[in-house]
């Protein structure tokens, strides 16, 4: 999923407005690395999920629910970030996050009941949460604005590409070490990476803002925030949810071998590498709006015929419902940074991503899983691709600043 640019604090020490783009690209890369590797700790589970429930004897549920107790620890502590780095620092902050990671990941290989499994997800789910937003406020203290579309852009590579190479990693690493190797490599290059940025790195030698509640409290009395906080829910449903558990019904349902199932979702990814880059540039020229419409049409169609399709029929499905899951997120993220007045702008984003991982990249899996457990994955994937297509319904009524003639006033639904 791709994050909001947000600004850091003008004037602070790091901001240099002489410094080229070219003279950040190394803090720039290393931040990049950091990120790469929070992401991998999140989704790494997603092709290692046969192996983990063939040795934990988990059904599908059980191992569909590891995603929601990282998506809780996560979100808990996305919402608390801001706590943590105005009392620290957002360069402390960093530091902290990429070490704590680590840690879960490596005390993985000294336990091996469920409970123990289940604490170390919450745990690393809490350490990566506390990454992003001073990740995004170190970079744009670093880089001078007229550059922040391209810096933020090589931060963004980070997700996509880890969606890409998570199922190779797997497949590369499963004949020589277990899955809980797999995930203690993942923890040590983490700390390693976290000790480099100590060293090494630059920015972020600034205080973050603690949120309010009173700004809370006015988000969550409107009514446009819970739309494209459902809408937020739906599309990482359609791009997390689902690619999370699809290489598990490949393998239980449809009897595909694992090595492949993993080859096929990790190629799916691949050209949301550029379809991002596309999306934003059509969010430009028609607005975010018919873009997420086209796109909850689109992805919920392909996701309902998941279920369906037979055969290898399917891989080509899949492709085209990643493809266009993926252009969601540039139109969306716009229009969720506009909504309410812009002093609260920022929390909107800060408040509707953690509800709608939770929803998205959480329960969704869960209920995939669950379904599975009843006799239908097919089931499971159909029911979602429903939900996603309700998203179509909401956009015919939602209205974006400067789209269609409608004035600059923030985003909101039509009250007929």
């Amino acid at each position: 999923m791709a994050p909001v640019c947000l600004p850091g604090k003008a004037g602070e020490s790091d901001q240099d407005p002489a410094a080229s783009f070219r003279g950040q690209v190394g803090p720039l890369v290393l931040l990049t690395l950091i990120f790469f590797l929070n992401f991998l700790a999140r989704i790494i589970l997603a092709p290692l999920l046969p192996a983990i429930e063939q040795d934990l004897h988990l059904d599908h549920g059980e191992a569909g629910s590891l995603f929601l107790l990282i998506s809780l620890g996560y979100c808990t502590s996305l919402l608390g970030s801001g706590l943590v780095s105005s009392r620290l620092s957002h360069r402390k902050t960093i530091i902290l996050s990429a070490l704590a990671a680590g840690i879960p990941l490596i005390a993985l290989c000294f336990g091996n009941r469920l409970w123990q499994i289940q604490t170390a997800l919450v745990a690393l789910g809490l350490a990566t949460g506390l990454y992003l937003p001073s990740g995004i406020a170190t970079i744009t203290s670093l880089i001078p604005p007229k550059h922040w579309g391209k810096g933020i852009a090589i931060h963004e590579v980070a997700p996509n590409l880890c969606a890409v190479v998570a199922p190779f990693i797997s497949e590369a690493l499963l004949p020589w070490v277990s899955w809980w190797g797999i995930l203690a490599l993942i923890g040590g290059a983490s700390v390693i990476v976290g000790i480099a940025f100590w060293r090494f790195g630059a920015g972020g030698r600034f205080s973050g803002q603690a949120p309010t509640v009173s700004a809370f409290r006015a988000l969550l009395g409107d009514r446009s925030f819970w739309a494209m906080t459902a809408l937020l829910s739906l599309a990482i449903s359609a791009s997390l949810g689902v690619y999370t558990m699809f290489p598990l019904y490949l393998v239980a349902e449809r009897g595909i071998d694992r090595s492949w199932a993993n080859i096929l979702v990790g190629l799916s990814r691949a050209s949301g590498l550029a379809a991002v880059f596309l999306a934003g540039w059509a969010a430009d020229r028609i607005g975010p709006r018919q873009i997420m419409r086209w796109v909850f049409l689109l992805t919920g169609t392909f996701t309902l015929l998941l279920g369906g399709v037979p055969g290898y029929w399917v891989a080509a499905v899949f492709f085209l419902q990643q493809l266009f899951a993926v252009c969601f997120f540039p139109a969306g993220l716009a229009a969720l940074s506009a909504i309410g007045p812009p002093h609260a702008r920022n929390l909107a984003v800060s408040l509707s991503i953690p509800m709608a991982f939770v929803a998205g990249a959480g329960v969704t899996p869960t209920l995939i899983g669950v379904m599975g457990d009843a006799g239908s994955f097919t089931g499971g994937i159909v029911l979602v691709g429903g939900l996603i297509l309700s998203g179509f319904v909401i956009c015919l009524r939602l209205r974006v600043p400067g789209e269609n003639g409608c004035s600059s006033r923030p985003v909101h639904l039509d009250s007929h």
